[in-house]
């Protein structure tokens, strides 16, 4: 079973969104009158299977049966664990990192998300994948994908998940909105969050602009 993080890492992690760079997320609490029996059901996400009904519940309900899954199998390698049928993409969790984080996205941004995974396959920092994918994306050479395109986001300390409800324990949801070299002047949004469930830009003026919105748990 691996590790859980500590709750100000987590809390740290609202501010990133990139599944290339990030490492742990958010999502509603499952919750019952008697927690000790709750927690009796929860199992590992240890297997191609689990791995493919956490990494769908990024997705947006309506969109969950045609999404493609993709991520590491059983064996350590990194392939299609289902194939899809509509715009969406979802990344599993990683099993050989500590905590759970589920992430999917539109199609469209598929090139600038193989091309952080390959950076970060090569060891690159979080800040030198920012820095390469920016100019690559400056020269014409990467796509950001359509403008408005969005990332999906579920993530929590631990990874194990109740396999009645398919919630994964302590986990939470948030999503963002790609607008590249978008800024709090052209978009009139703040570049932090001034309120519990107030969109705001992050990254202004590059690539990576995006809208940034946490639901409050309960409204996910």
């Amino acid at each position: 079973m691996k590790l859980a993080v500590p709750t100000l890492l987590l809390f740290a992690l609202l501010c990133s969104c990139d599944p290339a760079t990030e490492t742990v997320s958010e999502t509603p609490e499952v919750t019952t009158s008697d927690p000790t029996e709750n927690r009796a059901q929860l199992v590992d996400i240890d297997s191609d299977e689990a791995r493919i009904a956490t990494a769908l519940l990024a997705a947006p309900a309506a969109s969950r049966d045609g999404a493609k899954v993709i991520g590491y199998n059983a064996a350590g390698e990194f392939v299609t664990l289902r194939e899809g049928t509509n715009e969406f993409i979802c990344l599993a969790d990683d099993p050989n990192k500590d905590g759970f984080n589920a992430a999917c996205y539109h199609q469209s941004l598929e090139p600038f998300m193989m091309r952080g995974r390959e950076l970060q396959a090569e060891g690159k920092s979080a800040q030198e994948i920012f820095a390469l994918r920016e100019e690559e994306v400056k020269s014409g050479k990467l796509t950001m994908g359509d403008a408005g395109s969005t990332l999906h986001v579920y993530s929590g300390p631990n990874a194990t998940y109740d396999p009645e409800t398919g919630k994964v324990d302590g986990a939470s949801y948030r999503y963002v909105v790609y607008m590249p070299y978008a800024t709090a002047a052209s978009t009139g949004l703040p570049e932090s969050p001034i309120a519990p469930n107030h969109p705001w830009i992050m990254d202004p003026g590059t690539h990576r602009a995006h809208i940034m919105i946490s639901p409050l748990k309960g409204e996910d």
